[in-house]
């Protein structure tokens, strides 16, 4: 027994080295020969490209070609600009379960995408634009979860674009140029920053786009909005004339239609009358409640950390009163639904930190089973009728990684905003303080750059004319949420004072003169460029942000730029010229003069573009 076992064992030394690399051959196959039909005459007699059987993708590097260094598998296959002008067979190519990114951008290739396509479950990115592809779209598409970017562009696409509305990644979708037809697909606009479907035959509504893109994205398919409606509803044939018996039952019914018109304008006259009475009595009690000397949250009663033991300071009657005049707004919040002032007069509640607009409580409701965050904010003379427009119109404008709040409450000498806590800490925490084991790569600092500057660039352009900028735009206030995504706190609340010193009252951010409007919106770009510097220095603002600018600029003036950089991105293998294109887009936000800034849609598609680059070359 012991003679066949020895003799047995290496046979099956042999037998399991040859299965462990049976699969990694197979891969190597179906890449060569994915290459062999998509490469035409070009590639086939070049060599260097490797990709055949004698050499390995990962450790002889192919042309276009990254992998996971650790895994030795392939991540990425870019071959963009190479003339190829073979057949696509995606087959092949989906062979490499590992593949994120997928990218033949402006060659010549023809062929189809093949229901093959779904194998592809973790690819994040393709991009397909630029070819002469053909063919109907694959109902495998939708089952790619994990797709953050597809572009399918410049093509011969037709046929009708499968549900793509479950994939809730997805943040590019670019298919102008191609014969599709059919609706315009269901997606997940409430998530997608880029879209483009113009120039195809597509007919029907247009889909709700939720005010994020113009009508150029889906300019070019003549079927498509009013025309279709107008065929679909001609107007009506002339109606018949009415018989006499008709005609009278017509009259008593319009008769009853006035009569009830004029029911409904005697009792909107007594709701306005009943209105302006009560408005009348708060007023008086106001007055009255001011006349006895109660101060209403003054800075040295009011401590939301000391409720519990200044409790006795406040008087019952006063509570009551208070209440009656000036509620707690809850903006349709179920996180908020029955939240009442009093409820966050009683909470115990924790100071988060204090700043020269104010001071944030982490507040604590239910046992500590809800949590939020209140920001108080102090002498900020502005009415309460005009603060309150401000907030209902900045919970209109909607963007994910903007955090809207949950509930207001304003008085004369302070208001208070209530949003939902962010358990992660800002990036100001992130980048200077403690991360408690948290990798904050390159890779992450370019997505949150990213990231923030499309929801900026997204409320921007949709509170344009109202004026409303952020105003107080700093690292400290981009929270990370439960998925570690990054959100803009505090939108809205004040405009910058560092582009107006002369400025001796808040009340002037209501104003809509158009010099003051463009002016606080180039703030935000300011603020939003100091920003990019602390990503790329790793250095954090001291005070005065004037002193980390002064330094970059006397860095690279001196031409010794690779000095700027935070040392453990160079560490990492960051790309010098990437953090160098990122640093240049932060000096062009800090310029001195407001207007040689360019806008902030200008600095989330330079941004989206550095990171698109960043996502192609990347080995992960």
């Amino acid at each position: 027994m012991n003679r066949v076992s020895i003799r047995v064992l290496p046979l099956l030394i042999f037998l399991l080295f040859n299965v462990s690399n049976s699969e990694d051959e197979e891969v190597k196959q179906s890449l060569v020969r994915f290459m062999d039909k998509l490469a035409g005459v070009t590639a086939k007699t070049d060599q260097s490209w490797g990709w055949n059987m004698t050499s390995d993708p990962c450790t002889h590097k192919w042309k276009g070609v990254s992998c996971d260094t650790q895994l030795r598998s392939v991540k990425k296959v870019v071959l963009d600009g190479l003339n190829l002008t073979g057949v696509l067979d995606i087959g092949s190519v989906c062979k490499a379960s590992s593949l994120l990114v997928f990218s033949l951008v402006k060659n010549n290739v023809a062929g189809l995408i093949s229901e093959e396509m779904g194998n592809c479950k973790r690819l994040t990115h393709l991009y397909l634009s630029g070819n002469r592809l053909s063919g109907h779209l694959p109902d495998s598409l939708k089952e790619l979860n994990n797709l953050k970017r597809f572009d399918i562009s410049n093509n011969n696409f037709s046929g009708k674009v499968p549900d793509l509305s479950r994939i809730s990644k997805l943040i590019t979708f670019y298919a102008q140029n191609n014969q599709l037809s059919g609706e315009i697909p269901k997606l997940d606009f409430s998530n997608l920053m880029q879209f483009n479907v113009s120039n195809n035959n597509f007919s029907g509504p247009l889909p709700d786009v939720k005010g994020r893109f113009s009508a150029e994205s889906w300019s070019g398919n003549p079927e498509l909005g009013g025309e279709f409606i107008s065929k679909e509803f001609p107007p009506s044939a002339a109606a018949p004339p009415l018989s006499p018996r008709k005609s009278k039952d017509s009259s008593r019914r319009l008769l009853l239609i006035y009569f009830g018109y004029a029911v409904l304008g005697l009792i909107i006259l007594l709701v306005v009358a009943f209105i302006l009475i009560s408005k009348k009595k708060l007023k008086e009690a106001e007055a009255d409640v001011a006349k006895k000397g109660v101060n209403a949250y003054t800075s040295s009663t009011y401590d939301v950390s000391k409720i519990t033991e200044h409790k006795s300071e406040y008087s019952a009657s006063y509570e009551e009163s208070r209440a009656a005049m000036s509620p707690l707004v809850v903006l349709r919040s179920p996180r908020a639904q029955g939240l009442r002032f009093e409820d966050l007069l009683r909470a115990p509640a924790e100071l988060l930190g204090k700043g020269k607009h104010g001071s944030i409580y982490k507040v604590m409701l239910d046992n500590g089973s809800t949590t939020l965050a209140v920001k108080r904010v102090k002498d900020w003379s502005v009415t309460s009728q005009a603060f309150r427009r401000r907030m209902q119109r900045l919970h209109q404008t909607r963007h994910p990684n903007i955090l809207r709040s949950l509930a207001f409450y304003s008085s004369k000498q302070e208001k208070l905003l209530v949003y939902e806590y962010q358990p992660n800490g800002s990036l100001s925490k992130l980048l200077h303080g403690s991360r408690n084991g948290q990798a904050f790569d390159w890779g992450s600092r370019i997505n949150v750059a990213a990231t923030v500057a499309e929801a900026l660039a997204y409320m921007h352009e949709e509170l344009s004319e109202d004026g409303i900028a952020h105003g107080n735009l700093k690292s400290a206030n981009i929270l990370f949420n439960n998925n570690m995504d990054p959100c803009v706190s505090e939108y809205g609340l004040m405009i910058s004072q560092s582009e107006n010193p002369s400025s001796n009252s808040h009340s002037n951010s209501f104003s809509l003169d158009p010099a003051r409007i463009r002016t606080s919106f180039k703030a935000d770009i300011y603020g939003f460029g100091v920003i990019l510097l602390e990503l790329v220095t790793g250095k954090p603002v001291q005070g005065d942000e004037l002193e980390l600018i002064q330094w970059v600029n006397s860095v690279v003036r001196e031409e010794w730029t690779v000095e700027v950089f935070d040392k453990g991105l160079l560490l990492e293998g960051a790309s010098e010229e990437r953090l160098l294109i990122l640093l240049q887009i932060a000096l062009k936000c800090i310029n001195p003069n407001p207007y040689e800034r360019p806008n902030m849609d200008q600095v989330a598609v330079m941004i989206n573009t550095l990171k698109d680059e960043e996502d192609k070359s990347s080995p992960y």
